[in-house]
C-alpha cells in the first residue's frame, strides 16, 4: 500500500507542479502575504508576532486552497484516465491518499516559502519559538483539513470551476457563515457553531496555545472529508 500511495503522491506532485493555476495561486499567496506582512507585522511599535500573519493566511486559503485541489480528480474524469485508475491494481484509498498527500506536499513547500517573514522579524526582534512552532502546526493542520475538503469537492464533479466554487463554499460554510452566525446567536447556538467553526479553533494555535480539542477537530475533519471522497469513488464503480 506504501508503495502505490507514494506512486501516486509523486504522480499528484507533478502535476501540480506543472499546472499553471498553481503557479497563479502560489503567486497571489505569496504576494498577500507578504503584503499583509509588510503593512500589518512588520511596522514600528507592533507586537512581535506572526499571530496577525497567520490568521490572515488563513482566511486566503479559504479561496486558494480550493484552486489546488480543483484539478484532482476532475481532471481524470474529464480526461478519461480516472477509468484507468479504476483498473489499476490500486485501491481508492489509495488514489485518495496519494492524491491528498500531493497537493499537501505543495501547500507545505508554499507554507515553507512564508518563513523568510520570520527570519526577517527574528533580525529585528526576539520572537517566542513556542507560539512560532504551535502557530505553523496550526497552519499545516489547517492546510490538511482545507485540501481534504478540497479534494472531495473535486470528486464530484468533472468541471474544474465548478469543483473550486464547491470547496471554496463548503469551507465558506465553516468559516465565514458560522462565524456570522455566532455574532448572531449567543448562548447553547453560540457554543456549538464555535465548535465547528475553523478558524475558531484555529485561532488557539495562532496565539500559541497548544489545544488537543483543536487537534482532534482538525484530524478528524481531515478524515471525515477523505472519507467522503473514497465513498464517491466507490460509488463510480458501480456506474
Amino acid at each position: 500500500m506504501t508503495r502505490n500511495v507514494m506512486a501516486l503522491t509523486q504522480r499528484e506532485l507533478a502535476a501540480t507542479f506543472y499546472s499553471p493555476v498553481a503557479y497563479v495561486v502560489a503567486a497571489v499567496f505569496l504576494v498577500a502575504t507578504g503584503y499583509i506582512f509588510m503593512e500589518k507585522t512588520l511596522q514600528p511599535g507592533a507586537e512581535a508576532s506572526v499571530r496577525f500573519m497567520l490568521q490572515s493566511m488563513a482566511w486566503v486559503l479559504i479561496f486558494a486552497v480550493p484552486l489546488l485541489t480543483m484539478r484532482s480528480l476532475s481532471d481524470e474524469y474529464a480526461s478519461g484516465t480516472i477509468e484507468a485508475l479504476m483498473t489499476a491494481p490500486v485501491t481508492d484509498i489509495e488514489v485518495v491518499l496519494g492524491k491528498f498527500l500531493g497537493v499537501l506536499i505543495f501547500y507545505v513547500a508554499l507554507l515553507i516559502t512564508t518563513l523568510l517573514h520570520v527570519v526577517l522579524m527574528m533580525r529585528y526582534c526576539v520572537m517566542d519559538l513556542g507560539v512560532l512552532f504551535y502557530g505553523y502546526l496550526g497552519m499545516l493542520l489547517l492546510g490538511a483539513l482545507y485540501v481534504s475538503v478540497g479534494l472531495f469537492a473535486s470528486s464530484l464533479t468533472r468541471y474544474q470551476l465548478v469543483a473550486a466554487l464547491i470547496g471554496a463554499g463548503v469551507l465558506g460554510v465553516f468559516t465565514l457563515l458560522v462565524d456570522s452566525l455566532a455574532g448572531w446567536y449567543g448562548g447553547t447556538w453560540r457554543n456549538a457553531l464555535g465548535y465547528v467553526n475553523v478558524l475558531y479553533r484555529f485561532e488557539d494555535f495562532a496565539k500559541g496555545l497548544f489545544d488537543t480539542k483543536a487537534i482532534v477537530f482538525f484530524l478528524s475533519g481531515t478524515a471525515f472529508f477523505l472519507f467522503l471522497t473514497v465513498k464517491i469513488l466507490e460509488s463510480r464503480r458501480w456506474r
